[in-house]
């Protein structure tokens, strides 16, 4: 059998190559192409297109690289085309993959969706396309399952994938080991450029502001060093060891996104920021209707981590928060103990071996 698999950032690299992985573990001859990062390629994925070219966030980011979207989507047909897969497996990034997916399914190849666009939270028009251009979608949160059922979308809970992530992750003891007696504040910007610039100025800051604790940035090595360190602050730098790092982390500050639910899993107290520019906010608040950003409040349906959004993202506000949950006992506890709720709800199946068995056996 033959799948051409489709993950256009980061994340749905990394989900794609557990699922790439699982895959060729359920059945070593199966033949796999697609786009994506190391994580594929590491599994066995012949990569004709690297994600990191792919990755325009924002509705101005968006609007102002359309050509070049387009292009990127002649690009994968002709290679879909040529390949002749016996099914199409789209990761995450809807704005192209649903495109995508409507042209596969006019051509009889069959559609597989992992890692849902987030149609309850915005734009639920994807929902109708779900249903009519995807086989199957396979479903990364519980609530996702009741949503999706209800507008008629062959749908299935697999599991999250990050637990297979974290599941394999080992710490290494060797890391941060003379870290010394101040707690240890993770801080993660994010994975695209664009994020990363808006977010890395007011935590430069704040590591000027608090000295009594130990900055540790975790950055991504498709960025250089200077571009980490070109807002100054006092922090370490350390690049492709973000789960190293939150497993000595006595706190974070999590730009919002997947990193948000990692963190949890990690049981590290955390607050969420985010700031984009003021076109795209301004279009969000139109279009969003959800109460949070974040997965960890998204799934609890609560607030169980403060977010800090657009203005509230500032120095003297994120610095407050961190320090309630390192100094104040009862509050760091209660978001633990909330965590454990959350662990609990999402289960700890082995989401890549799941959506695996499920593609293959369908």
């Amino acid at each position: 059998m033959k799948y051409f698999i489709v993950a256009g950032e980061r994340s749905g690299d990394l989900h794609a190559g557990n699922l790439a992985a699982a895959m060729r573990q359920l059945d070593p001859a199966v033949e796999l192409r697609g786009w994506g990062g190391e994580k594929m390629r590491g599994a066995g994925v012949q990569i004709l297109q690297r994600y990191e070219e792919l990755a325009f966030m924002g509705f101005w980011e968006v609007l102002k690289n359309l050509g070049k979207i387009r292009g990127f989507m002649r690009l994968a047909q002709q290679q879909i085309e040529a390949f002749s897969p016996d099914a199409l497996i789209l990761v995450d990034y809807a704005g192209f993959n649903l495109r995508l997916a409507r042209w596969a399914k006019a051509r009889g190849i069959r559609v597989f969706y992992y890692i849902a666009p987030k149609a309850w939270a915005w734009n639920k028009s994807r929902v109708h396309q779900l249903r009519k251009y995807t086989d199957l979608t396979l479903a990364i949160f519980p609530f996702e399952v009741p949503f999706f059922e209800q507008y008629g979308v062959p749908v299935k809970y697999v599991g999250n994938p990050l637990f297979d992530e974290i599941r394999q992750f080992r710490p290494d003891p060797a890391f941060l080991a003379d870290r010394g007696s101040k707690p240890v504040v993770a801080l993660l910007p994010g994975s695209r450029k664009q994020e990363i610039e808006a977010m890395l100025k007011t935590m430069a800051e704040l590591t000027r502001t608090l000295p009594e604790y130990q900055w540790v940035i975790a950055g991504i090595s498709t960025f250089p060093r200077a571009f980490y360190t070109s807002q100054g602050g006092t922090f370490q730098l350390v690049f492709d060891r973000t789960y190293d790092l939150l497993s000595v982390a006595d706190a974070a500050v999590v730009t919002s996104g997947t990193a948000t639910l990692e963190t949890a899993l990690f049981r590290v107290p955390e607050v969420v920021v985010y700031k984009t520019s003021a076109l795209t906010y301004a279009i969000a608040r139109l279009l969003v209707k959800i109460r949070f950003i974040s997965l960890v409040n998204l799934v609890a349906d609560k607030e169980v981590v403060k977010e800090l959004i657009q203005g509230e993202y500032t120095t003297e506000n994120t610095g407050n928060e961190l320090k309630k949950l390192l100094s104040d006992n009862k509050f760091r506890e209660r978001q633990l103990n909330e965590y454990k709720i959350l662990t609990e709800t999402l289960g700890d199946r082995e989401a890549s071996k799941t959506a695996a068995h499920t593609i293959l056996n369908f």
